[in-house]
């Protein structure tokens, strides 16, 4: 668990989502984890702000990003990154190299968009206001 710090907001970097709870209620959170339904569940248990996972290829059926509908129904903010811009399991390769893939309705009208740098993108977000 890492803290990145920025002007009027901090970033916690998870290489796991399994590793938030209730301090990253409300906050913006980086994991390093797969996007689909039980990494979705785990976040929901805390409801960040915003909450990033790696697409993991997407795969069959579109399991590796299926846990941002799931968020999307709970109002949570979520996106992937893809696997081929940051390393499955790496927050901070997430949050570095990170490009953005996919992102829910929540996630859009925050103004996140796929094509994006997940870092340039989160800056941008908070020079803006986007956190109260």
């Amino acid at each position: 668990m890492e803290i990145v710090e920025l002007p009027g907001a901090r970033v916690w970097l998870l290489d796991s989502v399994t590793e938030g709870g209730p301090r990253q209620r409300g906050e913006l959170v980086v994991t390093g984890s797969h996007g689909g339904v039980s990494a979705g569940r785990y976040a929901a248990a805390y409801r960040p702000l915003l909450v990033v996972f790696n697409d993991a290829g997407v795969g069959k059926d579109e399991a590796g990003v299926a846990g941002l509908a799931l968020l999307e129904r709970q109002g949570v903010a979520a996106l992937t990154v893809s696997a081929a811009s940051a390393r499955i399991g790496e927050a901070r390769d997430t949050w570095e190299s990170g490009v953005i893939s996919r992102v829910n309705a929540p996630a859009a009208a925050l103004g996140f968009a796929p094509g994006a740098r997940l870092r340039e993108a989160l800056e941008r977000f908070v020079a803006g206001g986007g956190v109260a």
